[in-house]
């Protein structure tokens, strides 16, 4: 049984929800002739992923739908095998690279070039290339991407690359002036109770109270995705919906309360050391150190008293967040932003005292 936010999901420009300006310039640009390699980058829940699957329909048909997963072994000079699962159709492939950590030079060059070096063997194609979707391309290696600059150089008759990322901070130049830049806005919280409706119209399960629609919309903070996941548990805890009916929250976002008890209960090194292990526990769990870092400075400084201390947090919290996407390790800048708050807290707690 699929969740509502793969359920629901539009396939073709002209279902799209809202950016409605944008999907009619995306519509021209697949009906021209000379289709671009394409970076398209917005924060999470925005609809990157929907609205590429929606260009590769517009590409090429339905038959860009008919998808199969494959695991495939790539070598790298070491000798060292390496497993990575790849979706494709007859033609795209949709693969991310950053799974295999520092190895993604490797999966770059042999993938691109095997899917660049190869003709469009379908005649009845609509377009004579295929199209090689990257997700999360912030986190390729520079070696990656250095290797992608020249693949797109060289076949770009045979192959177009879209690439999808939260920010374009990350990807060099050189990559960024080869590929138009699509920028895919959070919906507002209109749009986003409008897509609410209606789902909840489509799965015969309302009516959805107004009030309650747009808590769920300010509360996933514009994404649109997490809203859908959160209207969905809404609906299991409690139905028919209440105007007053309680919101369901992350189990990550819980156990990050507990990170902001331990911080404001005791600023010593024993206490950075048992943070640091929480810290870990959510990164294994695949939460992302960004959303962690917002969410705990978020939590932090709803949780003390007085201006002064609340703009000090803020202004750590958003150097360690440069910190954290400009950086490599990201346990070493989560840490460090948890060192930062504790001492500044822990000299706002003495001069109170004084």
């Amino acid at each position: 049984m699929a969740l509502w936010v793969d359920k629901h999901r539009p396939t073709n420009l002209d279902k799209l929800d809202y950016h409605t300006d944008l999907s009619a310039h995306l519509k021209k640009l697949c009906a021209s002739g000379d289709f671009p390699h394409m970076l398209v980058f917005g924060p999470p829940g925005a609809g990157k992923k929907t609205r590429v699957v929606a260009i590769l329909r517009e590409l090429f048909g339905p038959g860009a739908e008919k998808i199969k997963i494959d695991q495939r072994i790539f070598e790298t000079p070491s000798k060292r095998k390496l497993e990575l699962n790849i979706v494709s159709s007859n033609y795209h492939l949709e693969v991310n690279p950053s799974d295999v950590g520092n190895y993604d030079r490797v999966v770059i060059q042999d993938l691109l070039k095997e899917v660049a070096q190869t003709q469009q063997v379908d005649a009845s194609a609509q377009k004579r290339f295929k199209v090689v979707v990257i997700h999360e391309a912030d986190l390729l290696t520079r070696d990656a991407q250095a290797g992608l600059r020249r693949t797109m150089e060289k076949y770009m008759g045979n192959l177009r690359i879209i690439m999808c990322c939260n920010t374009t901070s990350k990807i060099i130049g050189p990559i960024q002036s080869r590929c138009l830049l699509v920028r895919v806005g959070a919906p507002t919280y209109s749009e986003m109770v409008k897509v609410m409706h209606k789902v909840v119209k489509k799965e015969h399960c309302g009516p959805l109270p107004e009030n309650f629609a747009f808590r769920l919309a300010e509360e996933s903070g514009r994404n649109l995705r997490r809203a859908l996941l959160m209207l969905e548990t809404a609906k299991v805890q409690c139905h028919p919906f209440k105007e007053d009916q309680e919101i369901p929250r992350m189990d990550w976002e819980d156990f990050i309360r507990t990170v902001r008890v331990q911080i404001l209960k005791a600023q010593t090194p024993e206490s950075l050391q048992a943070v640091r292990g929480q810290m870990y526990e959510l990164i294994n769990h695949c939460i992302e150190p960004a959303a962690i870092l917002k969410t705990l400075a978020k939590e932090l400084i709803d949780r003390v008293e007085g201006n002064e201390i609340k703009m000090k947090f803020a202004q750590e919290a958003a150097f360690y967040e440069h910190r954290l996407r400009t950086g490599q390790k990201a346990i070493f800048h989560l840490e460090a932003f948890v060192a930062k708050i504790m001492s500044v807290y822990k000299r706002h707690l003495m001069s109170m005292e004084m």
